[in-house]
């Protein structure tokens, strides 16, 4: 799911930059508020669990990559706000240092894995676990909110990608930038993450969940009360 350079023009990557700029401002404000001093080594660690899984990447058509992300369950554990920070830490340095997701695009990726995921995650979760659940159907909420986030996020990035051509293109009509369509862009994304990347996603998330209802169910109860 991370852009490289040269696929997004300024008129799409340098507004999601101003956006991804406001949401990180509310959020660092927020967490200053809010967060627990307790959580504060969960949040590194989040970032590290983040950055490793995302760097298991697989290229496929339209430009971008596939992969798990751990956004979803990042924001379960700890909030969307908490998740947002870690995932921003960790795409900002893979940018930065490996390459991997373009410069230019670290406000669109952010935006798209750092926000739009925990925040669709947080939410998903929380209307199918609902308060008291019983463990079968946090798991159950854990799995589909980790699914559906993931998939969600994909989308922005292939409607990102493929509103290029309409966007930025020269005067003989050719694309300056992503040369895809949506109507190439949105089942190339969506389909390995609908079939291969979210299950993946899901079932990883089932199991950190998992392991900390069972060795930190404070943090659990923390979360969902």
């Amino acid at each position: 799911m991370h852009i490289p350079d040269g696929y997004l023009s300024p008129q799409t990557y340098l507004p999601l930059y101003g956006g991804f700029a406001v949401i990180a401002a509310v959020a660092v404000a927020k967490l200053k508020r809010t967060v627990d001093t307790r959580l504060v080594p969960y949040v590194g660690m989040a970032a590290a669990f983040s950055f490793l899984i995302m760097m298991f990447n697989i290229p496929i058509p339209g430009g971008t990559t596939g992969h798990a992300v751990g956004g979803g369950i990042i924001a379960i554990l700890f909030g969307p706000w908490v998740a947002f920070v870690a995932l921003s830490i960790a795409l900002i340095i893979q940018a930065l240092v490996f390459g991997d997701g373009g410069i230019t695009a670290i406000g669109a990726n952010c935006f798209n894995m750092g926000f739009v995921m925990p925040l669709v995650a947080w939410y998903v979760y929380r209307i199918i676990a609902g308060t008291n659940a019983s463990t079968r159907r946090q798991m159950i909420a854990v799995f589909v909110a980790a699914w559906l986030s993931l998939n969600v996020a994909a989308l922005f990035t292939a409607v990102e990608l493929g509103i290029q051509p309409l966007v930025a293109a020269g005067p003989d009509g050719n694309p300056l930038y992503a040369p895809y369509p949506l109507k190439i862009t949105i089942p190339a994304m969506m389909g390995e993450h609908l079939l291969l990347f979210g299950i993946v996603e899901g079932l990883v998330s089932v199991l950190i969940f998992r392991y900390f209802a069972k060795y930190h169910p404070d943090i659990i109860a923390a979360r969902h009360k």
